[in-house]
């Protein structure tokens, strides 16, 4: 029976070491659910971008040059106010306002958004329900072991 004590002890001892593995386990997953999460941001940003990008292109008014050093460059209106008539009619201007800020390139960039905003969507929330897993995890432990501390 002198050897129950030993027993119990070594056993505590190996609770505690396997305990301090839990929580650096435990700490390292919180932390690459940190990064993950600051990753799904950044993809988030990048669509944001995108679609600022696409914004300025569709709404903010411009100038074309005709010819090179043009002095009096062609005022156009916004892309996505300007009049149908104006852009279809042969007028001169109007055909170097169409060429200068086409519909395709403005949504392009609108479709290229689509990825990175799926991707970060995705990856922003993988991270964010790890760390809240992660947390939860360790909330029920403590639960567990104030409820053992009682009981004992």
């Amino acid at each position: 029976m002198i050897h129950a004590p030993a027993m119990s002890m070594r056993r505590g001892a190996l609770l505690d070491s396997s305990a301090m593995r839990s929580r650096e386990f435990d700490l390292d997953f919180r932390d690459q659910a940190r990064r993950t999460a600051g990753w799904g941001v950044g993809l988030l940003a990048v669509a944001a971008l995108l679609w600022a990008w696409c914004a300025v292109l569709l709404l903010t008014p411009y100038e074309v040059d005709r010819k090179p050093d043009d002095k009096y460059p062609a005022e156009c209106a916004a892309r996505l106010f300007a009049d149908r008539a104006t852009l279809d009619r042969p007028h001169p201007q109007s055909r170097w306002c169409a060429v200068e800020r086409d519909w395709p390139g403005a949504l392009a960039l609108l479709g290229l958004s689509v990825p990175f905003s799926v991707a970060g969507g995705v990856v922003l929330t993988v991270g964010l329900v790890s760390r809240r897993m992660s947390a939860h995890g360790q909330a029920m432990r403590e639960l567990d072991r104030i409820a053992d501390s009682r009981t004992a």
